[in-house]
């Protein structure tokens, strides 16, 4: 098994996970709520909604599909635990 082959697959698929998730927190939830307030869901702005539960609700997202590829990336490296 090469160990920084393993780690720079982790890394980077914490990179992006992370990325994303900061996109949508910061990018949509603060930056952009302006625009994204012109438009409603369940009967609140967007802007506001994502902020306050879209976030979270992406987040736990992100913490199910890096299980899974975490999984894809032990079985390629052989350090699975199936």
């Amino acid at each position: 098994m090469d160990n920084q082959a393993y780690w720079r697959a982790n890394l980077r698929l914490l990179s992006i996970l992370l990325t994303l998730w900061f996109m949508l927190s910061f990018g949509f939830g603060i930056l952009l709520v302006e625009p994204l307030n012109q438009f409603r869901i369940g009967g609140f702005k967007l802007g506001f909604w994502i902020a306050q539960q879209g976030a979270i609700y992406f987040f736990v997202i992100l913490i199910f599909v890096y299980a899974a590829l975490m999984k894809r990336i032990d079985r390629q490296h052989g350090v699975a635990d199936d």
